[in-house]
């Protein structure tokens, strides 16, 4: 793990400070009416209002009364939302005024401007989702081919057969958590094989993933700091990876090879290895993983449609995107101005930070004809926001979604119905719109 003795002191001091502390200093009432709230002091960002999963009113506002909205004080500090659909999509595909550069703040709320500062390493991870052109496009190429066509094709029979495994496996007529058995081992088994590790190193993986989204969770880890210490470990792990397929010739095939051998990643400093090496793990865990609860879950929530899906199982594919859209399993994605720049005539300043709220857009009334109503058969559910636009559209987009129709092809041979018995938990975090328990119960 790099050090930097004297120069980071300040950085070092930030990540110490106890979560505990930052929680209380940020306190809200997540049930207050978002409408009893000066528009000025509206802060839609708050982990704990996606906890509490009363988010979705503070959007609605927004797009009505203020869509381009500036938020002066957050435990993120100054931040525009960009709520409607369209309004995100320019800002998502306009990476010349847009940056993503992690040195100017990233692509995630609390990410800080550095400019002309050297970062430290220690707590600095860039990855290539967090640059600009040419460097993003340079090190996302080398990865690719692992998502091209002919790939996914050579792992439709292996999910199935993994999907199947996973639901024959399942408690009857007993509760269970859904995320755990099923949303987290499916993709954790994929991620394994996507990176050329033991399959009985995937809950390795998971973790790390849950460390990413729950450095400020004081359930989780005390400071900030010390979950960046575990986040540490996974570079260890993957360090030895690396050197074993260093030693080969050739590429292998998994991850770890491609950037072994890519000429944009062969020789990254660790803090960037360590970052490019978490986006592939949140990247293709997360988003996955919270569709495949929140599919259910909306399911149970609307028995409309899951009567419907009972009649009509051809529908899945669609109803794979409109789970998708529905649960908005990233919400939200950042970028700063590089350029002083206007929106629906607001003003947005070079440095300023802007938000762009994927779960609000795939809510927009102008966008979707009833956008609050789940309907599996939606003429238009594939433009959903949820994987984004331009240069940094998610790159595993394809096989989620492959994962999600196999796995939901799976579950109708088996289940005319999963039943979600408790009320959910949400993460508290407003970048990853997560479920951490799902509690259901399979008829036998």
């Amino acid at each position: 793990m790099p050090t930097n003795d004297t120069e980071q002191e300040t950085t070092q001091q930030q990540m110490s400070r106890s979560n505990e502390e930052l929680w209380q200093e940020w306190a809200i009432d997540v049930d207050a009416d978002p409408h009893s709230i000066p528009l000025s002091k509206l802060n839609p960002a708050h982990p704990s209002l996606f906890e509490a999963n009363t988010m979705q009113g503070y959007f609605e506002r927004l797009r009505s009364e203020a869509p381009v909205h500036r938020c002066e004080e957050s435990q993120f500090g100054p931040y525009w939302s960009i709520t409607r659909y369209d309004d995100i999509r320019h800002v998502d595909s306009s990476h010349e005024i847009f940056s993503s550069d992690s040195r100017k703040g990233g692509i995630r709320l609390g990410g800080q401007l550095l400019l002309d500062e050297e970062p430290d390493p220690t707590f600095h991870l860039p990855m290539f989702i967090m640059e600009d052109p040419p460097k993003h496009d340079e090190q996302r190429k080398v990865v690719a081919p692992m998502f091209a066509p002919r790939h996914l094709a050579d792992y439709e029979s292996l999910i199935r057969q993994r999907a199947g495994e996973i639901l024959d496996s399942l408690p009857r007529n007993e509760t269970f958590n859904w995320v755990d058995l099923v949303s987290k081992d499916l993709t954790g088994r994929m991620l394994a094989t996507l990176f050329g590790v033991p399959q009985e190193d995937r809950d390795k993986l998971i973790y790390w993933s849950d460390c990413v989204e729950n450095l400020t969770n004081p359930e989780y880890f005390e400071s900030v700091e010390q979950g960046f210490q575990e986040l540490w470990q996974c570079w260890q792990y993957f360090d030895e990876v690396w050197k074993q397929r260093a030693a080969e010739k050739t590429s292998a095939g998994d991850l770890i090879s491609m950037l072994v051998h890519g000429a944009s990643t062969r020789d990254m400093p660790p803090n960037e290895y360590l970052g490019n090496i978490l986006l592939l793990i949140v990247g293709g865990n997360d988003t996955t993983r919270n569709s495949i609860s929140g599919g259910v879950l909306a399911l149970n929530e609307n028995p409309h449609e899951y009567d419907k899906l009972r009649a009509d199982q051809s529908l899945i594919p669609n109803m794979v995107s409109e789970i998708i859209r529905w649960q908005s399993p990233v919400a939200h994605m950042c970028r700063t101005a590089l350029v002083d720049t206007e929106i629906r005539g607001q003003k947005i300043k070079q440095h300023d930070k802007v938000v762009m709220w994927y779960l609000s857009g795939n809510r927009d009334e102008e966008a979707f004809e009833q956008a609050h109503k789940f309907s599996i058969d939606r003429a238009d559910a594939r433009k959903h926001l949820s994987f984004g636009f331009g240069i940094h559209r998610c790159l595993g987009n394809r096989l989620g979604e492959m994962q999600l129709r196999i796995l939901w092809e799976e579950i109708m041979q088996r289940f005319p119905n999963i039943e979600v018995v408790d009320t959910p938990t949400y993460l508290k975090s407003s970048f990853i719109h997560g479920i951490v328990n799902l509690p259901v119960k399979i008829p036998g």
